[in-house]
């Protein structure tokens, strides 16, 4: 058989898209329980996607749950090395409405739409002959992205992973880190364990990390950039900690959100409410007109409210997840006019340069048409 006719009889035509920031419809393909309260969801699109993005951003799922519509931001766990799935690694929290559903809830087949990626904590915008990388509990999850974007592309980098756990059995990930430290030379590994349980095993760190830890652990990390994700009491202990030891703060990185806690929700609809009777005391020729082409709505705000509480006042909703331009998930097209938006990297230059602002975090300061 020649090649040509051969070439002819397996020909199949493959389409496949890039992933890009927006809204996607994705399938759970895979469910893996990593701890007794951790599991990892594995996603994938119908028609062939390759999920690239940079190993430590994050994308916003968009859920049902109890007939209302919620939205929660995750960071993506996988490594855009493994590129036609990703994955996210999520913990039990009590009391956690999302963690809980996702945890109790999905399923391998069950469909959902994801916004992302985005995110400017990455290892991709901050290259570095030597990393320093540490995690506490469930923060993992972006520095394990970055570990395996490392591994996987035998990239030069000196890598010293240190992860803080409760106890050994809480250690996520523990054998693939092992695996991967057996594997290259230039990945080192160190764990800490706040305690271990009756009749478990450790010969590992055991307390908390410390000055005294991270300089045994990790003599030079005065020369390494520094990648950080845990929890607020984590991170400000791992922050004061190398401000004292005259670390370049510059060189500093760290990753924090999650939902929008329920005070920075109730400031929100105080200011809003304030916001109103202000609006309500000036002449109408300080308002500023908010038209939104779709919906073929129009409302008039003070200078100083954000797109968002305008669509709210319409009555429209504009999905959002934080609440402080983080996620990404409130961007919307901004047609005509000039808005300030004070985002905190949940939006990309390019969708800038095109005209997309982010709505919680938008002040109108003219006339304005949205495309919503």
């Amino acid at each position: 058989m020649s090649n040509a006719a051969s070439s002819d009889n397996y020909t199949h035509e493959i389409t496949t898209k890039t992933w890009s920031n927006g809204r996607h419809l994705v399938r759970c393909v895979k469910v893996i329980e990593e701890t007794a309260d951790v599991k990892t969801f594995c996603f994938m699109a119908e028609q062939p996607v390759m999920f690239f993005f940079k190993p430590g951003q994050f994308v916003t799922l968009e859920l049902e749950i109890e007939a209302l519509q919620v939205m929660r931001s995750y960071t993506i766990s996988s490594s855009p090395s493994v590129p036609y799935s990703f994955s996210i690694t999520v913990k039990r929290m009590p009391g956690g409405q999302v963690s809980n559903y996702l945890h109790d809830n999905m399923q391998e087949g069950d469909e959902l739409a994801v916004h992302g990626p985005v995110g400017v904590f990455n290892c991709i915008d901050y290259p570095a002959e030597k990393v320093l990388l540490l995690s506490g509990g469930v923060g993992i999850t972006p520095l394990m992205s970055m570990a395996r974007w490392f591994f996987d592309t035998n990239a030069e980098v000196d890598m010293h992973f240190v992860h803080s756990a409760r106890t050994p059995s809480d250690i996520i990930y523990h054998r693939e880190l092992e695996h991967i430290c057996s594997r290259i030379s230039n990945f080192n590994l160190s764990l800490i364990c706040a305690r271990q349980q009756t009749g478990q095993a450790w010969a590992g760190y055991r307390g908390y990390l410390d000055a005294e830890k991270l300089q045994m652990i990790c003599p030079d990390f005065l020369q390494r950039e520094i990648f950080c994700c845990g929890p607020d009491a984590y991170m400000r202990a791992v922050k004061k900690m190398l401000q004292q030891s005259g670390y370049d703060m510059q060189r500093y990185h760290e990753e924090s959100f999650g939902a929008t806690p329920v005070e920075v929700e109730q400031d929100a609809l105080d200011q809003a409410e304030i916001a109103v009777d202000i609006a309500e005391a000036l002449d109408s020729a300080d308002m500023l007109n908010i038209e939104f082409v779709k919906s073929g709505k129009s409302v008039q705000i003070h200078p100083n409210e954000t797109v968002h509480t305008a669509a709210s006042k319409l009555g429209l909703n504009i999905p959002k997840a934080c609440g402080m331009g983080i996620c990404g998930t409130c961007k919307v097209m901004k047609v005509q006019g000039e808005a300030v938006m004070d985002h905190n990297g949940g939006i990309t230059d390019d969708d800038v340069a095109a005209g997309y602002i982010l709505s919680c975090c938008s002040q109108a300061k003219s006339d304005l048409q949205i495309d919503f």
